[in-house]
């Protein structure tokens, strides 16, 4: 059976929050301290019904399914914080590791972009972890470049870098 995109429901919700959670505990091992990664397990109830929330108040959600189930998700949508009109946001994107260079977040991430074009922006950003080389190898293979701008975030106690990606639409 092929690989399917489509837009999330809430009742993916528990799926797209397993994948969540699994990826980071994969993705992040080494980036991020295994005492939080290993606790996000603990959290999946609540990861739950913040996917289940935003999803029913019209979050721009894709999925990727394989056999049924759910491989995938991406989130995207305005730049935050709006301060430009003309700018979109992937927010997130995150494949699960068995799944990894298959074709799931190639397929997601495009399905996203094409949804920015549509919806008119010009220019789409994300952010990711400066120490994550596999997902900036990925962005850069598809026309993301780093352009300068960085943040630092409190993840599990930590202060880690992310650095901002930029392409145009």
């Amino acid at each position: 059976m092929p690989v399917t995109i489509r837009a999330a429901a809430p009742a993916d919700a528990a799926e797209i929050s397993r994948v969540h959670i699994a990826t980071w505990q994969a993705a992040y091992r080494g980036q991020v301290g295994d005492a939080f990664l290993d606790g996000l397990a603990e959290r999946l109830d609540g990861r739950i019904d913040w996917w289940r929330r935003r999803i029913a108040a019209g979050a721009s959600v894709l999925v990727t399914e394989d056999t049924g189930r759910v491989t995938g998700f991406a989130g995207f949508g305005r730049a935050e914080p709006p301060s430009d009109p003309d700018l979109g946001e992937v927010y997130a994107i995150y494949v699960d590791a068995p799944q990894w260079d298959r074709g799931h977040g190639r397929m997601l991430m495009a399905t996203a972009l094409d949804a920015l074009r549509a919806d008119g922006f010009a220019a789409a950003v994300l952010w990711v972890l400066e120490t994550n080389a596999r997902a900036r190898r990925f962005y850069e293979r598809g026309g993301w470049a780093a352009d300068g701008g960085t943040k630092t975030e409190n993840i599990g106690g930590e202060q880690l870098e992310e650095v901002r990606y930029r392409r145009a639409l």
